[in-house]
């Protein structure tokens, strides 16, 4: 027999904010009223609809992915599990594969499907079992036009850099320089999988991503710079683009495990970060983040960075070179 006390441990466990919110939402998914890729409210609109804290905001959407009803598409925000569509990619330049009436199976749409799960769910999750399941067909049958997931990856990066035509190289080397360079940082925005995969201490040999070296080497050749300043300064442009790329893909997954926005975890911390500045021991943390306007993301970073690199090349060929 059930004691007063459980009966009543029962009650107030279901009479939770949290417990109340994911069983409405829970209900709305059932019925139809959320259905398959459609957008679930966000911690913040969680918090003005019901009246709760972001914290219970958190825990509705941790508990939804927990019971497989949702998940978070980069880009787009937490949406109701379905099949991988044209909705969830259509603000981050995925390739859809289902366009195109044949539904017959070729290595084309195996690669396609791999660059659309990547895309949505991350490389981690990136497996043939998942890429059949997403076409409707066996893992088996996707060998016959792929030797491996290795090759696979390989034919979706290649895949992947064609798919963006190359700027032209003009008279002016650092507006070229520059073009190309934002161009990459747009490829890596749409595809964050890439940057993990791309490596620069065991470069592929990926044509349409070589393609990228030589322009710039054809670019940075009217600086006058030697061979191996040349080589090192296309190298490190395209691991600066790179390097700050491989960061979109941790934060998609961030959001994923806390249901929270990179600004919205920003606001979770304020109470403490205004304890630690007023502490008195990072003056010049506190001196750097007292102006309204300061504003630190991946996109300024990139900005900064650039501009920064771009005017120490301008530098060594005005001097003849490092360490001249």
């Amino acid at each position: 027999m059930t004691s007063v006390a459980g009966r009543s441990s029962v009650r107030s466990v279901a009479d939770q904010p949290s417990v109340r919110i994911v069983a409405e939402l829970r209900r709305r998914i059932a019925a139809g009223e959320l259905p398959p890729n459609a957008r679930v409210p966000s911690t913040r609109q969680i918090t003005q609809e019901w009246g709760v804290a972001m914290a219970t905001a958190t825990k509705v959407l941790t508990a939804l992915r927990h019971e497989g009803l949702v998940r978070a598409v980069p880009g787009v925000g937490t949406v109701v599990i379905g099949p991988i569509s044209a909705p969830d990619r259509a603000d981050t330049g995925a390739i859809d594969v289902r366009s195109g009436a044949d539904t017959g199976l070729s290595r084309e749409r195996v690669i396609r499907a791999g660059i659309a799960v990547a895309d949505v769910e991350g490389l981690a999750a990136l497996a043939m079992r998942r890429i059949a399941t997403e076409l409707g067909t066996s893992t088996m049958a996707l060998y016959r036009h792929v030797r491996s997931k290795d090759e696979l990856l390989f034919l979706m990066a290649e895949t992947v850099f064609q798919s963006y035509p190359l700027p032209a190289a003009g008279p002016g080397w650092r507006a070229g320089v520059e073009e190309l360079c934002r161009l990459q940082w747009t490829v890596y925005q749409q595809h964050p999988w890439l940057a993990q995969y791309v490596s620069m201490t065991r470069p592929q040999l990926i044509p349409p991503a070589m393609a990228h070296t030589e322009l710039v080497l054809t670019m940075l050749d009217q600086l006058g710079l030697s061979p191996a300043d040349q080589l090192h300064a296309a190298v490190v442009l395209a691991n600066f683009v790179r390097g700050t790329a491989v960061n979109i893909e941790p934060e998609a997954q961030a959001q994923l495990d806390s249901g929270l926005t990179s600004d919205e975890w920003m606001e979770t911390q304020g109470a403490q970060m205004g304890e630690i500045m007023s502490s008195g021991d990072f003056p010049m943390f506190a001196k750097v983040l007292a102006p309204e306007d300061v504003e630190l993301n991946l996109d300024s970073l990139f900005e900064f960075g650039l501009h920064r690199l771009l005017d120490g090349l301008q530098m060594m060929a005005e001097t003849g070179g490092p360490d001249r």
